[in-house]
């Protein structure tokens, strides 16, 4: 009989009639070794002992005896760490007569086993989503770890049908309940894998799904007869026998219909093995066993005996061998006692040798060690994980339609979180999106009390999202919930009005607790990546897609799951996600950690958005030179000159676009004080544009004290009705302060106009906002604080952008500005650093705004999609548009947005499009719009402290250069 390999599909076995060798190579280089080894090794080529790269050199040298004495077939690695592993792997090849097969059990990744490595998903993960091309493509990445780690082979997929919810140690590992879909996905796991260089081990054979007992402890019995077991749990193997899987893992059960031996497992039944597996299902591929330490097994039957009786059943590779010598002692013994022939155990050598050769062993190399940790830590595959997780949300239940959450301004949202600490993805991804209020309760078995405590702290909340985290996957300890957390959700549910959003960050099983719930989500895992996805599912960044797997309950079926809408809502993802290179991007932080070193600043804050999708957020340093207190992506900073378009021109926008103001018209058709002064011929456009002749500025807070008498005319230290505006804490201007600005305003002088008689060049002024502001409140009738928190930022779900921040936040969350040593004589810690703002009491036009980087790209993002943000119409027209084009030769500013130059030089990136919009301001900020490549830059930082003569961020173009970073981070569309 001759074995031929063909291809990528299963090992064949042909009669003598029809001897054909379709690869020569393989099969001479299959003879040639089976030339050199003895019968006794040969028969250690039967072996796949279990190695840990995390162990001491004691085990190691074991391992090494193992080798190059008894001459094992294969390793399989399991803890460690990928370079100990790399380097072990180079050492025991070295020393095999016949390169070794080396094995992980890997189903999620090499993070399943490694450390510093990736865990993509677990099979009921994968079982959510609609699309199994995910699911290929997960195999394909575990592949290309795996070969680049000098692994051949992959313990993997289980092809287990999981229809007993109490199993307690398939559960999760398997894709669902449905043999269909378990067979549809692993066979897509099979091909991921296998098309890229690993064979694929399909496991527990035939079928592990239907048992409540753990055969690591115990032998499990499955009492199901022939019928079932071919409709059920064999379906998913024979559609990956026609798939061309590689390998099988036969498990340790005990199937009377089968084999009624009493206590002997099907790993060690011929009629299981031989008779089912490669007769009736004609199986050829390699049929490895499940360990054979494992207490299904082992507790019956000694350490070799066990071995001898696996091989005798038929299986070709013997796992997790308890003792090597005695094992191979005891099948010398049956093949001299013709118990077993050596032509049998030659064939299953000779399999072994073809998959040895399809791996590549017969040309091998050593694993090469420089750079693998890089390499094994390919970016594209943090796309997969992203994409798994993404599609795996499955909202179970949205009775009320409460999700996506709408109405920010209108919807008070708290949130508490079971079994975190108060510093984790999943609150931190909400507080992106809406201020929200935020509770943690790290003992996942907290007693009533730690709830009941937050009970009056969330009395003001409409919705209450309770999150559960850190479960396990045991069905007989209720999967780590404790019956505290669920007397408070349903607590919530039955005697309180709010409504209550139930995310389960675990097994699927564990729904059956909150199937009364009428909105209840599953996250399936607590991976930090499916931390933050939830939130933008919640929040409608993203879309629901999943659909239980299992069912939970008799409410709840496999199958359930509400497909829900976008909003148009910022999405947090991976930079390959939208065709940037992460590997690039990083370079943003040697920039800023040299603006910091070179004192340019003590911190800052960068974010980067690509095709709506934060895929940069990093906060550098610290508030002040002393380190004390680092930066932080909440730390709120004073935008400056961002004010102008992040407020006033916001206000602007949207009076044009309800039609209520003319570009091209007079200013005083609005502002009809300014009849009869220097400015009643002044047009908004060319106020918009700083080309209306208004100075830069004017020297306002001076003219407040030229004298002492003059100085008590307008500041007291106590705030009264006559002096409410807060300059700084202590510090009080007198309530006509406005008036007097604008006042003054009215009085000055304009610039002397051009020499061609068109009007006025260019001249960036504070003034013209001081003008736009007074003409916005004028047309809204309102404030322009109250009209911006009223009408953008609140329905935005902004929790930091504001006015006056003192009043919303603790000063500890905003970055201090510059000491004040001439007007105010103070540190300017919450108060804004522009001394005309400070006079007003905080609330400028062209000056006041507090922020974090994450509001402001918000505010951006709706900017650049035109008004539409949250499933709310913020504008109606394309006024974005038409107020960031370019409007005047000479003049590089859009109306109120600046932009870059054309020549270059200005203050974007010299890659930056002529379409790009945005503003820079003097504490050291800057955010810039590109709608060309659908891009959003925000620099962040407080480069005023101490000291306002700072220049050094222009100096060494530190925002420029990060911005020139991004460009080169977009990967050429090919």
């Amino acid at each position: 009989m001759i074995l031929i390999f063909l291809g990528m599909g299963p090992l064949m076995s042909l009669k003598s009639s029809e001897q054909l060798v379709v690869n020569v190579k393989e099969q001479t280089w299959v003879d040639s070794v089976m030339t050199t080894l003895t019968p006794e090794q040969r028969i250690g080529q039967l072996f796949m002992v279990a190695a840990y790269s995390g162990k001491t050199e004691k085990h190691f040298r074991e391992i090494d005896t193992l080798v190059s004495r008894y001459g094992i077939g294969g390793v399989m690695f399991m803890q460690g760490g990928p370079v100990r592993q790399a380097k072990l792997t180079n050492r025991f090849q070295r020393q095999a007569k016949v390169p070794m097969l080396i094995a992980m059990d890997a189903e999620w990744g090499l993070g399943m086993r490694l450390d510093s490595s990736m865990h993509f998903a677990r099979q009921m993960t994968l079982g959510a989503m609609h699309e199994e091309k995910y699911t290929y493509l997960m195999g394909r990445e575990i592949a290309l770890k795996m070969k680049r780690l000098g692994v051949n082979v992959s313990f993997s997929p289980v092809l287990d049908v999981n229809v007993n919810a109490a199993n307690p140690v398939i559960g999760s590992r398997s894709f669902g309940e449905s043999k269909e879909e378990v067979a549809r996905r692993g066979v897509a796991y099979i091909r991921g894998l296998q098309d890229h260089g690993i064979m694929a081990v399909a496991k527990h054979f035939p079928g592990h799904g239907d048992t409540n007992v753990d055969s690591h402890h115990s032998l499990p019995v499955i009492p199901h007869n022939m019928k079932r077991l071919t409709e059920v749990e064999l379906y998913p193997f024979h559609k990956s026998f026609e798939a061309g899987v590689m390998g099988v893992m036969v498990a340790h059960l005990y199937l009377p219909s089968i084999d009624s031996t009493k206590n002997l497992a099907t790993t060690l039944s011929k009629p299981l093995v031989t008779g089912l597996l490669k007769e009736k299902m004609k199986y050829k591929g390699l049929v490895f066993t499940d360990a054979l330490n494992m207490k299904g097994v082992s507790k019956y039957y000694k350490p070799g005996e066990v071995d001898l009786k696996a091989l005798m059943a038929g299986n070709d590779v013997l796992l997790f061998p308890e003792d090597v010598p005695t094992a191979i002692s005891k099948i010398k013994a049956a093949v001299t006692a013709g118990k077993i022939t050596q032509d049998e155990v030659d064939l299953h050598v000779r399999k072994i040798l073809h998959a040895k050769y399809w791996a590549g062993l017969n040309n091998p190399k050593p694993v090469e060690l420089a750079n693998l940790q890089e390499e094994i830590d390919r970016p594209l595959s943090n796309v997969v994980q992203e994409q798994l997780y993404d599609h795996a949300v499955t909202v179970v239940q949205n009775k009320d339609k409460l999700l996506p959450f709408r109405n920010l301004d209108t919807l008070n949202i708290a949130s508490v979180a079971v079994g975190v600490t108060e510093f984790n993805k999943f609150q931190e991804t909400l507080g992106y999106y809406s201020p929200v209020k935020k509770f943690a309760i790290s003992d996942r078995f907290a007693a009533d009390t730690a709830f009941q405590r937050i009970i009056p702290k969330i009395k003001d909340s409409d919705v209450v999202v309770v999150s559960i985290h850190n479960m396990n996957l045991t069905p007989a300890k209720d999967f780590g919930i404790g019956v505290g957390t669920r007397a408070f959700i349903k607590y919530l549910q039955e005697h309180t009005k709010k409504k209550v959003v139930v995310v389960v960050m675990g097994n699927a099983y564990s729904l059956k607790f909150f199937e009364n719930s009428n909105t209840l989500v599953c996250g399936f895992e607590d991976h930090p990546v499916a931390q933050s996805l939830v939130p933008q599912v919640l929040f409608g960044a993203r879309a629901a897609k999943g659909k239980l797997p299992v069912t939970a309950s008799a409410k709840l079926k496999a199958g359930a799951g509400v497909t829900t809408e976008t909003l148009g809502r910022l999405k947090y993802g991976v930079p390959e996600s939208v065709g940037m290179s992460s590997t690039v991007l990083e370079q943003i932080d040697n920039v800023a950690r040299e603006a910091i070193a070179y004192a340019a600043t003590p911190g800052a804050q960068v974010m980067v958005v690509k095709d709506g999708t934060v895929v940069f957020n990093k906060s550098y340093g610290h508030y002040t030179y002393d380190k004390k207190q680092p930066v932080t992506s909440s730390t709120v900073y004073d935008i400056a000159s961002i004010t102008k378009v992040a407020a006033t021109l916001q206000a602007i926008m949207f009076l044009k676009d309800q039609g209520k103001l003319n570009l091209d018209a007079k200013v005083s058709a609005y502002l009809p004080e300014l009849k009869g002064s220097n400015k009643e011929n002044i047009i908004v456009r060319d106020v918009l544009t700083h080309q209306a002749g208004l100075l830069a500025g004017i020297p306002a807070w001076q003219n407040t004290l030229k004298s002492v008498e003059t100085k008590k005319l307008f500041y007291a230290s106590s705030q009264t009705d006559k002096y409410p505006n807060e300059v700084v804490p202590g510090f009080y201007s007198i309530k006509s302060i406005e008036d007097s600005l604008w006042t003054w305003t009215v009085k000055s002088r304009l610039l002397p106009p051009r020499k061609d008689g068109r009007g006025y060049d260019y001249k960036y002024s504070d003034l013209d906002f001081y003008v736009l502001k007074r003409v916005a409140e004028r047309l809204l009738n309102q404030p322009l604080d109250e009209f911006m928190d009223q009408n953008f930022y609140a329905p935005l779900g902004l929790s930091t952008m504001t006015y006056k921040p003192l009043l919303k936040h603790s000063q500890k969350a905003i970055a201090p500005t510059e000491d004040d040593k001439y007007f105010r004589h103070n540190l300017l810690w919450g108060s804004v650093h522009d001394q005309g703002a400070a006079m007003l009491g905080g609330v400028a036009g062209h000056a006041g705004l507090f922020s974090n980087a994450n509001d402001l790209a918000v505010l951006l993002q709706m900017n650049l999609q035109n008004g539409k943000y949250g499933g709310h119409d913020f504008f109606t027209t394309d006024v974005v548009t038409e107020f960031s084009r370019k409007q005047f030769k000479g003049n590089r500013r859009g109306l109120g947005w600046d932009k870059p130059e054309t020549d270059g030089g200005g203050p974007t990136s010299s890659m930056a499009p002529a379409s790009t919009f945005g503003h820079t301001g003097f504490t050291g900020t800057g955010a810039w719009v590109d709608p060309e490549n659908n891009l959003i830059y925000i620099f962040l930082s407080n480069r005023v402290y101490p000291d306002g003569g700072n220049n050094k961020l222009v100096k060494y173009n530190i925002r420029t250069r990060i911005h020139d970073v991004i460009y080169k981070a977009i990967i050429p569309k090919t």
